[in-house]
């Protein structure tokens, strides 16, 4: 499907039993970026993200899994470090994780933030978090869709005191 010079491509991926999940190749002729925001699994990594310019993953945990088994199927949350090893796989140099967990959202941005470079490089990735109101710059699509630019949104504290419930316990 397109949209305003943008091509979505939808690959299913391994998250949950109740509700089937999918992450989105976004492409336009200047390069592409894959977005997953709930992921325990992704079954072809090299078809999903070979060529891809940037990775947006799922930030529910830094390092300890969330994944489990049920009914043969992986279910729950793929560490970042899970997917800084696909990124690696796919020969991605770049990753943004955000809907992240409680412990990253309670947490000290700079610090966090030097936790997630620091897991990036011993991956070769450019790995960070995002913040509210980040974008990201994806040049040559139509003005009608804000020119291509992507706005990145993670859980914050305004959320829970608005009375969301807190989905990614420590």
């Amino acid at each position: 499907m397109a949209i305003g010079g943008l091509r979505f491509k939808a690959y299913r991926v391994q998250h949950s039993i109740r509700v089937p999940a999918v992450g989105y190749r976004i492409s336009n002729r200047a390069g592409s970026f894959f977005y997953v925001p709930d992921v325990a699994g992704l079954p072809n990594i090299a078809e999903a993200l070979g060529g891809v310019g940037v990775y947006i993953g799922d930030g529910a945990t830094m390092r300890r899994s969330m994944v489990r088994v049920k009914e043969g199927t992986l279910i729950g949350h793929a560490s970042i470090t899970s997917q800084l090893d696909w990124c690696a796989r796919a020969h991605l140099r770049r990753a943004i994780f955000t809907h992240c967990g409680s412990p990253i959202v309670r947490g000290d941005p700079r610090a966090l933030g030097a936790i997630i470079r620091s897991l990036g490089r011993q991956y070769g990735i450019d790995a960070r978090l995002a913040s509210d109101g980040d974008r990201l710059s994806f040049p040559g699509s139509d003005e009608r869709i804000g020119s291509g630019v992507i706005e990145l949104r993670k859980r914050t504290e305004r959320a829970k005191q608005r009375g969301c419930r807190d989905a990614y316990p420590a």
